[in-house]
């Protein structure tokens, strides 16, 4: 691995990462101006669901497509990897063209027997056509993350959120000059534009690339074995996805439910979910920009480096990789604790806002250093602990949503957090010292 490709690769994703965050940042506080605190809950109600349906399809190929073709790359067989990428967009298609089907024949029946809430049927729609546009753009993505051609899925996640923020704003303008209500059916439809800009300007880029460099290996691609592997790669981590995802709906869904029981009215629960997921939490998330840039551009590296025996500088990487995330989250922590009040307020005009920050001030260091040790397992082909160590730290979140959220509030939730995203660090670190130890122990 080029330790100057690597940087590179991800300031790239890193700027990139910035101006779409920067952008989707006042993208949300547009939003909770436009539609409100309980729209903005609404559309944030569905996006657990879409993301089920993603794990059902495309995700895990998505994921297995980018170390599969890192470790083709590695060995020098271009021609293999080309047919991989080729062989997992049309499986992605194919799935996720079914998932998105599903999703909006019976709409309905997913809006008011599973999200308990009728008026996001319209929503569910709209985003049932995206799916199979976020399979085609993730796939190709996956491709050139592995050949740390980072310049390309930059254009494409910079080209997703311009439509993305345009086509919103002017349905925004539509919906105001008709005189109808502003819903989060705009937010919906800048999501689906979006999906569909990033799709076509990711099979223009691949077209061009490949007819622009042809590959002229004389050696057959081994079709089935390239098969098998996909599979073998994919499906464990589209369980991961799955069964994460399940959980992580089960919780979005049970969260409002919760505030119920402890004493809220159906709006302010809305509202109050609507504050923590729509303003509180993607706050939290903008300096993670950098930490997900690494993570995207470190899972192929790790698995080039494992598919050419290199252990020492693994384990090297994985220890300033850890050290390097825990201080950037303990110095955002600290940011964030003391002046989350005064950002809620300048920002979203909400004290509730602001105090939702400060709280979740001290889950950062472990957010930001689980995504790129989650990335770092997956590299090394563990997605199978990758999912054990994530149900585990999503389990205690939804113990707290059952159990304490009713006695004390959304501060019982903030607790699970915490206490999973620190269950799901000491396990990654566990997870990846002991081989290390065991191979050096069979080494003597």
């Amino acid at each position: 691995m080029s330790k100057n490709i690597f940087l590179k690769g991800t300031l790239i994703l890193a700027c990139t990462g910035l101006i779409s965050r920067i952008a989707g940042f006042f993208y949300r506080i547009f939003l909770s101006h436009a539609i409100g605190a309980e729209g903005l809950g609404l559309y944030q109600l569905v996006l657990p669901l879409q993301g089920l349906m993603a794990a059902l399809s495309y995700t895990g190929i998505q994921s297995a497509l980018s170390r599969l073709i890192a470790s083709r790359l590695a060995l020098q067989e271009k021609k293999e990897a080309r047919f991989s990428l080729v062989t997992g967009t049309l499986m992605a298609v194919f799935f996720s063209a079914a998932a998105g089907f599903l999703l909006f024949q019976h709409a309905y029946f997913f809006a008011s027997a599973i999200l308990k809430t009728p008026q996001t049927a319209g929503l569910l729609r709209i985003t049932a056509v995206s799916i199979p546009l976020c399979a085609i753009h993730s796939c190709i993505d996956s491709y050139y993350y592995a050949r740390k051609k980072a310049s390309v899925p930059a254009a494409v996640q910079l080209s997703e959120q311009s439509a993305r923020i345009g086509t919103t704003y002017i349905l925004y303008l539509i919906f105001l000059s008709e005189r109808r209500p502003i819903t989060a059916l705009i937010a919906a439809g800048g999501s689906l534009a979006g999906e569909t800009a990033a799709s076509l300007v990711s099979l223009l880029v691949v077209s061009f690339h490949f007819g622009n460099h042809p590959v002229h290996e004389k050696t057959p691609v081994r079709i089935f074995p390239l098969i098998k592997d996909l599979f073998t790669l994919s499906f464990p981590i589209s369980l991961n996805r799955i069964l994460l995802t399940l959980l992580g709906s089960i919780e979005a869904v049970l969260i409002p439910q919760m505030l119920l029981r402890s004493g809220m009215t159906a709006s302010d629960s809305l509202k109050i979910y609507g504050i923590f997921t729509g303003m509180a939490l993607p706050l939290l998330l903008f300096p993670s920009t950098l930490t997900s840039s690494a993570a995207v551009m470190l899972m192929p590296s790790i698995a080039q480096l494992d598919a050419l025996g290199k252990q020492k500088q693994i384990r090297r990487v994985t220890d300033q990789t850890f050290f390097l995330c825990m201080f950037l989250g303990f110095l955002c922590g600290s940011g964030f604790f003391l002046f989350g009040p005064f950002l809620g307020t300048l920002l979203f005009h909400s004290q509730t806002a602001g105090t939702y920050i400060r709280y979740l001030s001290f889950i950062c260091p472990f957010l930001y250093t689980n995504t790129m040790l989650t990335s770092i397992l997956q590299g090394l082909g563990k997605p199978g602990l990758c999912l054990i160590h994530s149900i585990a730290g999503i389990l205690i979140r939804i113990f707290s949503v059952v159990f304490i959220i009713p006695a004390t509030g959304i501060r019982g939730y903030f607790y699970g957090i915490f206490l999973g995203e620190l269950l799901l660090t000491l396990l990654h670190v566990k997870a990846l010292k002991f081989p290390y130890r065991q191979s050096a122990n069979n080494r003597l």
